[in-house]
């Protein structure tokens, strides 16, 4: 999972989202974890894909093995607890339809992007008057050709 751990963290960075990312990061092992072992056939592969929203990222784990996951209804033993986690950590999460597998995924809300602050103006000058610059004064040289 250091794979698509990376692929994760170097996604998020490249978004600037720097909040929930040891949430995300950890939904990701889980799901790629509970593919490899339970959704992807000998010889096939899955793929993780991160998606940027405005107010959201959204991970899925796509593969292409039968079944449907689901939360056990029982405290699990040692393993198990995947889809436990990603339930505790992401805001949603859910089993779409592929063909052929399946597509499990989770979101997890994000503050929007803060639109900049535009600068604040000094006060107007009374009414009438015009805004003035001073330039700094400039110091010439006497050219050659006048000396």
């Amino acid at each position: 999972m250091p794979g698509a751990r990376a692929f994760a963290r170097r996604a998020l960075e490249d978004w600037d989202v720097h909040e929930r990312t040891d949430d995300v990061l950890l939904c990701v092992s889980e799901l790629a974890t509970n593919a490899l072992l339970h959704g992807v056939p000998t010889g096939r592969g899955f793929l993780l894909r991160l998606l940027p929203y405005a107010e959201s990222v959204r991970v899925e784990v796509h593969d292409s093995g039968g079944g449907t996951p689901a939360v056990p209804d029982h405290e699990p033993d040692e393993s198990g607890r995947g889809l436990l986690l990603v339930g505790a950590l992401a805001d949603m999460w859910g089993v779409g339809e592929r063909a052929p597998g399946k597509v499990v995924w989770c979101e997890f809300a994000i503050a929007p992007p803060v639109a900049p602050t535009p600068p604040t103006r000094s006060r107007p000058g009374p009414p009438g008057s015009t805004p003035r610059s001073v330039a700094p004064p400039t110091h010439a040289s006497p050219s050659p050709a006048r000396r």
